[in-house]
């Protein structure tokens, strides 16, 4: 029995930290296999290629290729997951569409820029502000006007741009505005109902308040409607001045630790947000 047990103590010990080999029928150390990483070949689904040129999402485009509208290399295809090869000629509807990735980027757009692509005058415009940010060709979702600053959404995805652009949609803007004298109560529960406004009609704001800790010449306001310059119009037909506009929030998105003539991408979570607004 001691020899037995002077034996077991004299085998090596296996040292700390290394796991025992695990051996098959073979007698050969197992070796796990590795899992290969994806190979990029190119290819894209029909589906896909279709919402990246910007005419619908995923999911119609699925329903639209049922019906025979898309084509590839003359050919149509009703098939579901079918993959387009590089150099392969799409066409919807009859027209050829190029899938281009898609860029969103997110800008704190300064005073003095004008949102326009191109200017006649030779003025500054704020595809001068992103001008490094991409090499797609992107624009910008709706309008801020020269003096108002703030949040200014840019894409080269037409279908999200129609969406979010479009006067049935309801995406929420938040501005923060200064005016040139204190807002009455009186004027704020006004604001609350809904001015009238020529031509378009009454102008319904979600919501109005004064700003915690500010004066009342400072105030918040919440609103989805897209006319032209429709914050400063309803304060002008209130009596008072727009001194300063700050967009401070589009469609969920802030300024949050973005500075003033900043911009960044979005990243996949926020895109998917405003895909489902």
């Amino acid at each position: 029995m001691k020899k037995r047990q002077e034996r077991r103590d004299a085998s090596p010990k296996r040292p700390a930290g290394n796991s025992k080999p695990n051996f098959r029928n073979t007698g050969k150390p197992f070796k796990p296999r590795l899992k290969k990483a994806p190979v990029d070949d190119g290819t894209i689904r029909l589906n896909k290629y279709i919402a990246n040129a910007g005419i619908c999402s995923r999911r119609e485009a699925d329903e639209f290729i049922k019906t025979g509208l898309a084509q590839v290399n003359g050919k149509v295809v009703t098939e579901m997951g079918y993959k387009v090869q590089p150099g392969d000629v799409v066409k919807f509807d009859g027209k050829t569409i190029s899938a281009e990735k898609n860029v969103y980027i997110l800008l704190n757009k300064p005073k003095g820029f004008i949102t326009t692509t191109k200017d006649e005058k030779d003025r500054k415009t704020v595809m001068d502000l992103i001008a490094n940010a991409t090499t797609a060709r992107v624009f910008p979702v709706g309008r801020l006007d020269r003096a108002t600053t703030g949040l200014l959404l840019f894409t080269n995805d037409g279908y999200l741009t129609k969406k979010l652009t479009h006067p049935s949609h309801t995406v929420r803007k938040i501005y923060h505005v200064k005016l040139n004298k204190k807002l009455t109560h009186a004027d704020l529960d006004e604001i609350k109902k809904g001015i009238r406004l020529i031509p378009e009609g009454i102008a319904e704001v979600d919501n109005v308040s004064f700003i915690e800790g500010k004066p009342h010449t400072e105030v918040g306001i919440e609103i989805h409607i897209g006319w032209n310059r429709v914050v400063r119009r309803i304060f002008e037909k209130m009596g008072y001045e727009v001194e300063a506009l700050d967009r401070v929030s589009f469609g969920g998105l802030t300024k949050k630790n973005l500075k003033r003539g900043d911009w960044r991408k979005l990243d996949e979570k926020e895109v998917s947000f405003l895909k489902m607004l």
